[in-house]
């Protein structure tokens, strides 16, 4: 029989974890796992890659049918939502959705496997997905590890998006690319999809899942004008949803950006009657379509 001790919860944040006065973690949905599928034959083959052993840290690429050869592809850098606790690049929906947008925009794709919260406290998804964008830096000589990237990769078009959890992991990842440089490669746009950036009941997991925070001024939480003006990208795109509980901080993401001094574009794209994350529920819906037509558009103008 289990003791008092053992069963009390000290934490619960649903629905995404609790975490008992033992120290037992346990989370309210568990994460399917689906295979890669390198066939040639597909129209989109996947693989799965390390980017770090240790810290371990996997992501799985993305290529399309490749018709010519000498063409080189855009390079996409995606981080996955789920409120930096579940969820995976391996995940059933992540997989079908990377692997329709690999197609529709005729892009190379790299989705990341960050490891999670609170088992692995902020910041390592942060660096997690650093390390990421670093591992495809690797390539721009065409001497990497993967031969997808070294061969059919174009490193002067890299674009980061997410959703959720996985935009805010984007822009902390963009503004460290304005801080650092990459060499040999240049971050075009990052797209951020309901992206959130605290002001919800959601805070207070976050700051729990962050030992080491600032509070709720904690830029990586709640975006600073300064870091705004050094996002390293020339373009940026925000998508919100009407009933989003998201959408009040994500217009704002948008507002501060434009009077921050950062001298890229931005653009913001709201979807009437939408959830939180509807593309991800729906994704044969008109506006989850649309969504995808206008995250591919972005990615392919020049």
């Amino acid at each position: 029989m289990e003791s008092s001790s053992n069963s009390e919860i000290a934490h619960e944040f649903f629905p995404f974890f609790k975490v008992y006065k033992d120290g037992r973690v346990e989370k309210f949905m568990g994460s399917e796992h689906v295979p890669p599928s390198d066939d040639p034959h597909m129209a989109v083959r996947s693989k799965d890659v390390v980017v770090s052993p240790e810290p371990a840290v996997s992501a799985r690429v993305f290529m399309p049918q490749i018709s010519d050869p000498s063409k080189k592809l855009p390079i996409l850098v995606y981080m996955h939502g789920g409120g930096f606790s579940i969820g995976s690049a391996f995940n059933p929906g992540y997989h079908k959705y990377v692997s329709a947008l690999v197609a529709k925009a005729n892009i190379i794709a790299v989705s990341v496997d960050y490891r999670l919260a609170p088992e692995h406290p902020i910041p390592a998804c942060y660096n997690d997905s650093w390390a990421a964008l670093k591992w495809v830096a690797s390539h721009a000589n065409g001497d990497g590890p993967d031969p997808w990237l070294n061969i059919h990769a174009d490193f002067g078009r890299v674009f980061l998006a997410g959703d959720s959890a996985g935009a805010n992991i984007s822009h902390n990842v963009a503004v460290r690319v304005g801080l650092t440089s990459l060499p040999g490669v240049k971050l075009i746009g990052v797209a951020l999809v309901h992206p959130y950036f605290g002001g919800t009941e959601d805070d207070k997991m976050w700051l729990y899942m962050c030992p080491e925070n600032k509070g709720l001024e904690d830029p990586r939480l709640k975006p600073a004008l300064e870091d705004l003006a050094r996002l390293g990208c020339e373009r940026l795109l925000v998508f919100v949803a009407e009933k989003d509980h998201l959408r009040e901080r994500g217009t704002c993401y948008y507002e501060d950006l434009k009077k921050s001094g950062w001298k890229g574009t931005v653009e913001i794209v709201e979807h009437e009657g939408e959830s939180h994350v509807f593309h991800l529920m729906k994704p044969k819906c008109d506006n989850a379509v649309d969504l995808m037509e206008r995250l591919a558009s972005f990615i392919k103008q020049d």
